[in-house]
Order: structure tokens, then C-alpha cells, then sequence
């Protein structure tokens, strides 16, 4: 049951895969594709047909391929890479203290883990549509285990942090990462930032709204060290407002008032026809006449669809999506702590270069 809350604890508005668009991501390094690249398939009467035909029909399925291949092995090194360095340092510590590695350990987080009630309940109410009907009752113990846990291994990976500022660390596995075309798309922060974090998202998505309070947060904690791009990933599908929402976004940017329709539409995520999108933009305030001509025109729904041919090419199949840095941030609307933690990792990288 641990198991399951601990899977549950992030969440995203999903969608099937999708092969419709062309590539629009581009990525570095090699791979299972890059390998094959002119490997000879098959030939008829002595004429080799190889994997370089047949790039223009499945590149957008090999490009996924790849980058995941890639994701998947670099996070998993990163993984590992992070706990042999938290447990060298911590090691390390304890023996010049004179003790074992687990009384450090339990010195730096007895009686400082405390999970209170309205903990429990928050969790258990934001995530309580995937709990397959279970009442509060039912897996609060099982929930506490859980938040405890987290806590616990925040705490001790904070210690360790503390080790490593008066350590000289410098890391060499460089992780996948995913270039994203962002010329023209919206953003706050400084271009020239160390870390860009891009977002795709859908106005329509729950858990999407659920995630865009973080993005402030992130604005007044890193403030001009980041960078936040926002790209259009409409999941149609499910969310049959979503596509024409985007656009009514883009039709804001071009009068320089993308956020502000950002927050109102998230705010509002009930109210998404054209006519509800319209009256939006009046309420703000924008040039109405050029904004409707924008949106009933259609003027902005190619830069939609580029937008989710990136996202698709890097194999994203729910919202929202967080890349930092290029790096996928596994988890869809993932606590604004997990996305610090990337983003640090990101400036200590900065920093050790």
C-alpha cells in the first residue's frame, strides 16, 4: 500500500501517445537510434533498404525512443550517482565524529519529523480520486509512513548538502536533455538565466492548474536565476476547450498580456468556449477588436501545433510537462520542492564549470 501512495503522489492529466506531428525536439548525444542510423533492413533485387529510408516515416517514433532510452539511462546513473555521494559525505562525517553511519543519521533527524493530522487529510484529499474509493480512515497510517519517510530523507539530504558546500564536487555524467524550440513563446525571467525551465501545459487540466501557483513560487525563490517558458501541449481528447484556449493565450501575447490570460484561464477553467475566452479578454482590458480577429482567424493554431510536435517528439503524453534545463522532471504536478531539487541540481552544475 506504501508503494501505491508513494506512486500516486504525483499526478497528470494523461493522454494517449501520439504520432500525428512531425519531430520538432532535437536532441544530443547517440543512442539506440543514432546507432542504427545505416544499418541495411532488408533489399529488393540487390537495392538495400535501410534504417535512413525509413527515418522519414517513424523519426518521430525514433526520436522518442531515443530520448527516453537516454532519460531513463542518465536519470537512473543520476540516481545512484546522488546516493553514493550523499552516503560518502555522510559516511565521511560520522567517522570524524566517532559514530556509525546510522547514529548520524538518526542524530539529524530524531524529534524532527513530524507529521501533523492536516497533513495527512491535504494529502489525502489531493490525491483522493486515485485512491480507488478508499476513505481517509482506510490509509491514513499508511499515508503518515509515507510523509514521515519523505520527510526523513528531505532532512538527511539537506545534512548532506551542508556537507558539500565545503566540499569540492564536480560532476561528470551529463544527463539527457531535450532542445526545445522556445523563439517567440512566453516566458518570465531573464533570457540569459543559467536554468530555463519549460513547461508545457493545458488551460484545461486540473492538475495543470494545480501546478501554476508553483511557477510563482519559483519566481520569488530563484528570481532572476530562472527562466520560465511556457509551451501549449492541449490534450483534445479529453479536453475539448483546451485548443482554442491555447490560442485565445497566444492572442493575449501578442498584445504583451500572456500571463494575465494564463492565471484567468486557469482560474476560471470552466468557462473555456470562445465566447467565455472573449469576454476574458475584455475583462483584462486588451484591445478586443484585434483579439477576437486573432482568435476567430485561427491565426495562432499553427503555433499550437508546433508547440505539441516538440512536446510529442519528447514523448509527452500528459500535463503538465516540466523540463529543467532540457531534463525531464519525472511526475506531472510534482511539489514545488521536487522541482527546487532539479533546479539546483542544475545550478550546482553551473557553478562546478
Amino acid at each position: 500500500m506504501l508503494t501505491l501512495i508513494a506512486a500516486l503522489s504525483a499526478t497528470a492529466c494523461g493522454s494517449p501517445d501520439r504520432t500525428d506531428a512531425g519531430a520538432a525536439a532535437t536532441y544530443g548525444g547517440s543512442g539506440p537510434a543514432a546507432e542504427q542510423s545505416a544499418e541495411a533492413l532488408a533489399s529488393i533485387d540487390g537495392k538495400e533498404i535501410t534504417t535512413a529510408d525509413l527515418d522519414e516515416q517513424v523519426r518521430q517514433q525514433l526520436a522518442r525512443m531515443e530520448y527516453q532510452y537516454r532519460s531513463q539511462r542518465s536519470q537512473l546513473l543520476e540516481a545512484a550517482l546522488e546516493e553514493m555521494i550523499q552516503n560518502r559525505l555522510l559516511t565521511e562525517a560520522a567517522a570524524e565524529r566517532g559514530v556509525s553511519l546510522e547514529e548520524i543519521v538518526a542524530s539529524e533527524t530524531e524529534g524532527k519529523v513530524e507529521v501533523t493530522d492536516a497533513e495527512v487529510e491535504d494529502w489525502y484529499q489531493r490525491n483522493r480520486s486515485r485512491l480507488q474509493g478508499r476513505e481517509l480512515e482506510q490509509v491514513a497510517p499508511q499515508i503518515r509512513q509515507y510523509l514521515e519517510e519523505t520527510e526523513r530523507q528531505q532532512l538527511v539530504a539537506a545534512f548532506a548538502s551542508s556537507l558539500a558546500a565545503d566540499r569540492e564536487i564536480t560532476y561528470y555524467v551529463e544527463p539527457a536533455r531535450a532542445t526545445f524550440d522556445v523563439q517567440g513563446a512566453p516566458f518570465f525571467g531573464p533570457e540569459d538565466a543559467p536554468v530555463t525551465l519549460v513547461e508545457f501545459s493545458d488551460f484545461e487540466c486540473p492538475f495543470c492548474s494545480r501546478f501554476f501557483p508553483t511557477l510563482n513560487q519559483i519566481k520569488e525563490e530563484y528570481g532572476d536565476r530562472v527562466r520560465v517558458v511556457y509551451l501549449q501541449f492541449p490534450l483534445t481528447n479529453i479536453h475539448p476547450s483546451a485548443f482554442k484556449a491555447a490560442e485565445a493565450s497566444l492572442c493575449a501575447h501578442e498584445q504583451d498580456r500572456f500571463w494575465e490570460m494564463h492565471d484567468l484561464l486557469f482560474q476560471e477553467q470552466g468557462t473555456l468556449a470562445v465566447p467565455d475566452l472573449k469576454e476574458k479578454a475584455e475583462r483584462l482590458g486588451l484591445d478586443t477588436e484585434a483579439f477576437n480577429e486573432c482568435l476567430d482567424s485561427g491565426r495562432q493554431a499553427e503555433q499550437v501545433r508546433q508547440d505539441l510536435a516538440q512536446g510529442q517528439a519528447a514523448g509527452i503524453n500528459g500535463t503538465p510537462a516540466i523540463f529543467v534545463n532540457g531534463v525531464g522532471v519525472p511526475g506531472g504536478a510534482v511539489p514545488y520542492e521536487v522541482v527546487a531539487a532539479a533546479i539546483d541540481r542544475e545550478l550546482r552544475r553551473e557553478a562546478s564549470d
